[in-house]
């Protein structure tokens, strides 16, 4: 299946990072809108049309499948998607990190780190109830909007005096909370474990939501392949012995586009991916729907 995967900026590439180790054969299509992150500032109005727009730009590559990489979108938009491309099946992060965070909290005490707009939704409280009931479990949960990570994270400074001092103000009142979990709600956050951890102490179990969603897929995935073996047990032992041998060369391609600055998010995209990024085409103004909206009377 090919996959198609967005994201405001380069943060997404923690998703895809997740991917390609859980689903290595499915290609990828990736979109940073690079050129309006970041989208935890912007008004909802505004992010669900943002992301209708990607949805929309991805959708020319034939996906199966989208994953919306962005903790912002999953919280504010992706009912909206839902509705606007009733066909296309789109996941977001919020509910696999919800998930992931009920099963590692041990004391039920959990906190959340994400962009305004994210905290500002209560989209992980409402999860995180959600999957507490489930499961039988008692917890409480502390939110808190970190915006300077986003810009930090893109500029490299993970492990800066700054972010150290940001994170230091950030986490403060969670680590008072005395919580034992903290979900790292926004696609930007991963690179900040370490200073995170050196924070907090090791005993707070940290949730990435990329991993969590990733996770899902791939479980998903294969409970889709072993469906469709039993239904065709006979033809697949024919075939297994060719499947197998041309899985590697089946592994799944990523092919990346941005709607700005494209060598920068190639030098910045390889420490998020883990690898070098390759090649990342520059989407012309003219193939993005939201320049050839023109504007109504009312924004003229």
């Amino acid at each position: 299946m090919r996959l198609g995967v967005f994201d405001s900026g380069v943060g997404g590439l923690t998703v895809v990072r997740h991917l390609r180790r859980l689903l290595p054969t499915w290609p990828i299509v990736y979109f940073g809108d690079t050129a309006r992150v970041p989208y935890g500032a912007k008004s909802d109005a505004t992010v669900r049309r943002f992301a209708g727009e990607a949805v929309s730009f991805l959708s020319h590559f034939q996906v199966g499948r989208i994953v919306v990489a962005c903790n912002t979108v999953s919280a504010v938009a992706l009912r909206h998607l839902g509705r606007e491309f009733p066909r296309m099946p789109i996941d977001g992060v919020i509910e696999p990190g919800a998930e992931a965070a009920v099963r590692a909290t041990r004391s039920g005490r959990i906190g959340v780190i994400g962009t305004r707009a994210t905290v500002a939704s209560g989209a992980y409280e409402q999860a995180i109830a959600v999957q507490a009931r489930r499961a039988g479990a008692k917890v409480r949960v502390w939110a808190a909007p970190c915006p300077l990570l986003v810009p930090l994270a893109e500029e490299g400074m993970e492990n800066s005096k700054a972010a150290r001092e940001a994170l230091r103000y950030y986490l403060e009142p969670l680590k008072a909370r005395r919580i034992d979990t903290l979900i790292l709600g926004c696609t930007h956050y991963p690179p900040f474990k370490r200073a995170i951890r050196a924070f907090l102490g090791e005993r707070v179990r940290l949730i990435d939501s990329g991993e969590a969603t990733a996770r899902k897929l791939a479980i998903e995935a294969r409970g889709a392949a072993r469906a469709r073996a039993r239904g065709v047990q006979g033809e697949s032992r024919k075939r297994r012995g060719g499947q197998a041998s041309t899985r590697a060369l089946e592994r799944g391609s990523l092919r990346c586009f941005v709607s700005d600055i494209p060598r920068q998010f190639e030098a910045v995209g390889t420490r998020f991916l883990g690898h070098r990024v390759g090649r990342v085409q520059l989407v012309a103004q003219d193939d993005l729907p939201w320049f050839e909206r023109m504007p109504s009377r009312g924004e003229r």
